[in-house]
């Protein structure tokens, strides 16, 4: 099923004090557009810098990483993890987040009440596909007795083990199929932030934890919980997984991965976002991706209507105009002057259009034919291999290529096209061509 971007419906504001710096402050939470994803505003500040929320800019600020923050230029904001969660929780793709000081407001230690204030707010789907980040490889960050990988996977599923010194503080597990956003909301937001007495007395020590109390973050001592009662039996491990899935939603994209995390905190986090975000760059590479969020109808496309299904521009735009468009079968042109770049050097005397450029036009209108299909927008096709190509003729400047391009086999993953390539109705080059299929990252 095709899932469209969203955002708020109309703004919201959120009002309370930062864990840490104790400052009041007051977020305004606003409509953006698709694409744009998560921006804080500093309005606070001379010129209301911006932060995007984005692996970039998480950084890791010591003090044991108690809480993920985001800077850029200078400018920085402070324990977005359980905002991020909520807006991932309520399935908000793009937002511009207004905040008049450096930390969000803790609320009560949870993301339920962002998660319910957004929501009341009301959702809008937008034009744009949703973005998804599936998981291609096993990425590993192990250090000591702390452990975070993800492993390929259909959905998200996450599960955490949590063990602590203190006896007060007893190992937990817990492990979510988080499929549902309902599922969210009911067992996840509600977990509030924790810490052990010491640790809490240490932190105020050193200046930080100034806006929590026995209200707003668990303080385990000796007898357990001190002046207040836990939502659930293992509501410490559940707000592990929040504080992650906030963490992880600073991607930018809805994570497809097994996530298994032992003992992990903000800073193991911000390591695996940097880590995924590497990936996803080479990953990208060498990918075709459809710029169109609808299906272009043919039987005939133009050049403009093929840029918006092709991601490639000129030099290595190699289809001029769609004259056929069918479910199984393309047919594209290629007027081939003597204006090409690869003419200049490519056997100057007596040029001819290099074989590797006339299977690369093929596999362009192979790709419109594939992308174009309404199950496929918005994925990416990898060229994988090329077989039985036989070069007929040389094509040389002055010639006009007629492109075929016809389905052997269309799977959700895989895509198998026969290809040829005719001149005045004489074929210059045929071949096979494979094409893989992959979800937006």
């Amino acid at each position: 099923m095709t899932e469209r971007q969203r955002t708020l419906a109309q703004p919201v504001a959120i009002e309370g004090v930062g864990l840490h710096t104790g400052e009041a402050v007051t977020m305004r939470v606003t409509p953006a557009p698709e694409n744009v994803g998560v921006v804080f505003i500093r309005t606070d500040l001379p010129h209301r810098p911006t932060i995007p929320a984005t692996p970039s800019h998480a950084v890791d600020t010591g003090m044991g990483m108690r809480r993920t923050s985001l800077t850029k230029d200078g400018v920085e904001v402070q324990t977005v993890e359980h905002f991020m969660a909520s807006l991932w929780g309520v399935g908000i793709d793009n937002a511009y987040v207004e905040i008049s000081g450096i930390e969000l407001p803790g609320l009560d230690g949870s993301a339920a009440p962002f998660a319910e204030r957004l929501a009341s707010a009301g959702i809008v789907e937008q034009a744009a596909l949703r973005k998804f980040f599936p998981l291609r490889e096993p990425i590993v960050i192990d250090e000591g007795d702390c452990l975070l990988a993800v492993f390929p996977n259909p959905t998200l599923k996450v599960s955490y083990t949590l063990s602590y010194p203190q006896a007060s503080l007893k190992s937990q597990f817990a492990s979510f199929e988080m499929n549902g956003h309902h599922r969210f909301e009911e067992a996840i937001a509600p977990a509030r932030t924790f810490c052990a007495q010491e640790e809490a007395e240490a932190l105020r020590a050193q200046g930080f934890g100034k806006g929590a109390n026995y209200t707003n973050t668990l303080v385990v001592g000796a007898q357990g919980v001190i002046q207040n009662t836990l939502r659930f039996d293992d509501e410490f491990v559940r707000h592990k997984i929040l504080d992650l899935l906030g963490d992880l939603y600073l991607l930018g994209a809805h994570l497809k991965a097994n996530v298994i995390a032992i003992k992990s905190g903000h800073r193991l986090n911000v390591k695996l976002l940097h880590k995924l975000e590497q990936a996803r760059e080479q990953w990208l590479v060498g990918a075709l991706q459809s710029q169109s969020q609808e299906v272009m109808v043919g039987p005939q496309l133009d050049i403009l209507q093929i840029q918006k299904v092709l991601p490639h521009r000129y030099p290595f735009l190699l289809v001029d105009r769609i004259t056929e468009l069918t479910e199984t079968k393309a047919v594209g042109i290629k007027c081939v002057t003597m204006n090409e770049y690869f003419f200049r050097g490519h056997f100057p005397g007596r040029p001819v259009m290099p074989g590797v450029l006339i299977i690369e036009a093929m596999a362009q209108v192979g790709g419109i034919l594939i992308l174009n299909k309404g199950e496929n927008l918005g994925k990416l096709a990898y060229f994988m291999s090329v077989d039985k190509v036989k070069f007929r003729k040389p094509v040389m400047p002055g010639d006009q290529l007629i492109l075929e391009a016809e389905i052997i086999k269309l799977r959700s993953r895989t895509g198998q096209l026969s290809a040829k390539a005719y001149v005045d109705g004489k074929l210059v080059c045929e071949g096979e061509l494979m094409f893989a299929l992959a979800e937006s990252i």
